[in-house]
C-alpha cells in the first residue's frame, strides 16, 4: 500500500481492524477522509483461497451498490 494509493481510493476494504490501524498509523495524513470497511475476515488464508475468495464476492458486492 502507497499513500497515492490511498488518496486515489473511494473505500478501502480491510480484512481485519489491525490492518485498519496499521494503515492508519503509517498513513494518518491520507486516511484522514477515508472511508475504511473492515470485513472482519481472518488474515489465515493463502493468496485465492477458494473459501477466501467466496468470503470477498460476499461480503464486499453490498458496499459497491451505495456507489451508484
Amino acid at each position: 500500500m502507497t499513500a497515492k494509493l490511498i488518496v486515489w481510493s473511494d473505500i478501502i476494504f480491510v480484512m481485519e481492524r489491525k490492518h485498519r490501524d496499521r494503515l492508519q498509523e503509517k498513513f494518518r495524513e491520507a486516511m484522514k477522509e477515508k472511508e475504511v470497511i473492515v470485513l472482519d475476515i481472518p488474515d489465515e488464508y493463502v493468496y485465492m483461497h477458494p473459501e477466501l475468495v467466496e468470503m470477498f464476492q460476499t461480503s464486499v458486492p453490498p458496499y459497491l451498490m451505495t456507489l451508484d
